[in-house]
């Protein structure tokens, strides 16, 4: 049984298929230009993998964090793919709680459901797909 077949007949996962779709550019990346590159190369890389596969995205997208009606902080995220998964990248040897938090606080202010982590490491590709529960 193929990864895709798994990840396309659960129920239980949101977005299998986009979602499928983007970790397997961040392989496609990862496979073409190897690691040890700055975090913006890999970003730029993976954009293009996008484009290729036909995957609708938008680049370092405005996410601003609102007391009521008053605008108290600003963040960007790496990505916002089909309007519906924030895709956020790392390049450490590992997924820090920082960097979890960071994406968790962004499911919370955009109000999405999914975010995905990727982490371009020495030793290859890691992702962390992250649900809003809130």
């Amino acid at each position: 049984v193929s990864m895709k077949k798994v990840l396309t007949k659960r129920t239980d996962i949101v977005y299998p298929e986009l979602s499928y779709q983007i970790i397997g550019s961040a392989f496609d990346v990862y496979n073409t230009i190897g690691n040890g590159h700055p975090e913006k190369y890999y970003q730029r890389a993976l954009a293009e993998s996008f484009e290729k596969r036909s995957i609708k995205f938008q680049e370092q997208v405005f996410a601003p964090l609102k007391y009521e009606t008053k605008i108290i902080g600003r963040s960007f995220f790496d990505f916002l793919v089909e309007n519906k998964i924030i895709v956020e990248i790392k390049k450490t040897e590992r997924f820090s709680k920082t960097n979890i938090d960071q994406v968790v606080g962004y499911l919370k202010t955009s109000n999405l459901h999914l975010a995905i982590l990727i982490n371009f490491g020495n030793d290859g590709v890691k992702f962390r797909r992250i649900v809003n529960l809130y």
